[in-house]
């Protein structure tokens, strides 16, 4: 008699994992009613624990805006283009987020940079760090604007925040001046305290040649590559592969 009442109550608090479990439990006396009620108290406590995991990730996988669904369980390792399985299921431990280190992939269009970045940031995700993904451009635009609307202190303390910052496109094009002294601000402020993870169809040697200045270049290249795990894709392009199966 005092189910609904207690349903209820639970919605109240908030309890809503709790709430599906003894409701789920009520239509299913015969399976349940065996066991002890502190049995039955740890499986109502455990399905609200589980339920607010789920509720934490889905809003750290949105607030990661991923431009891909990818994960680490689907990554290709079969296509031949010099992926390393080893290192990209140590990587998927996040260790390497703990230890504040970075990583660079590059590669080929269609070589599935974006993709490997992707998984690792949802990893990185249901690990529990705050995440993010841009686009280069994108976060050139965006700092640009909170430059003219007095945001650019605020979005920077943002970004100085997360525990893994996702840089793709990298090097589409070569930084103007002031982006390369925003592009080192961002970095600075997350050196050896944040995680980055770039992914660029140029490969790291020719990087520095897109950075106007080279003192800047110089300094912005030893906040990335150094204390970086590296990854070179080659060969055919996926999307080539996925037309033709």
């Amino acid at each position: 008699m005092l189910n609904h009442p207690t349903i209820d109550k639970l919605h109240e608090l908030r309890l809503l994992g709790m709430a599906k479990a003894l409701k789920e439990q009520n239509q299913a006396l015969d399976t349940y009613e065996q066991l002890t009620f502190e049995d039955r108290l740890a499986l109502l406590v455990d399905r609200e624990a589980t339920e607010r995991d789920n509720n934490k990730l889905r809003l750290r996988l949105k607030q990661a805006k991923l431009r891909l669904n990818a994960t680490i369980e689907d990554i290709d390792f079969q296509h031949p283009r010099g992926l390393d399985k080893s290192l990209i299921l140590t990587l998927a431990g996040c260790r390497w987020i703990y230890e504040h280190l970075n990583v660079i992939v590059t590669g080929p269009t269609g070589a599935g940079k974006s993709y490997l970045a992707c998984a690792l940031a949802h990893k990185a995700c249901r690990e529990g760090f705050r995440t993010l993904y841009l686009r280069a451009p994108r976060l050139f635009d965006d700092l640009v604007l909170a430059k003219a609307d007095g945001r650019y202190r605020k979005i920077l303390a943002a970004y100085a925040r997360l525990d893994l910052l996702v840089i793709d496109d990298w090097g589409l094009a070569p930084l103007t001046e002031e982006q390369s002294r925003d592009i080192l601000e961002v970095l600075e402020e997350r050196n050896e305290l944040r995680s980055t993870l770039i992914a660029s169809q140029l490969p790291i040697e020719k990087w520095h040649k897109t950075i106007g200045n080279p003192t800047v270049g110089d300094a912005i290249l030893d906040r990335l590559v150094h204390n970086s795990h590296k990854i070179a894709l080659k060969g055919d392009s996926m999307r080539k592969k996925r037309k033709t199966v």
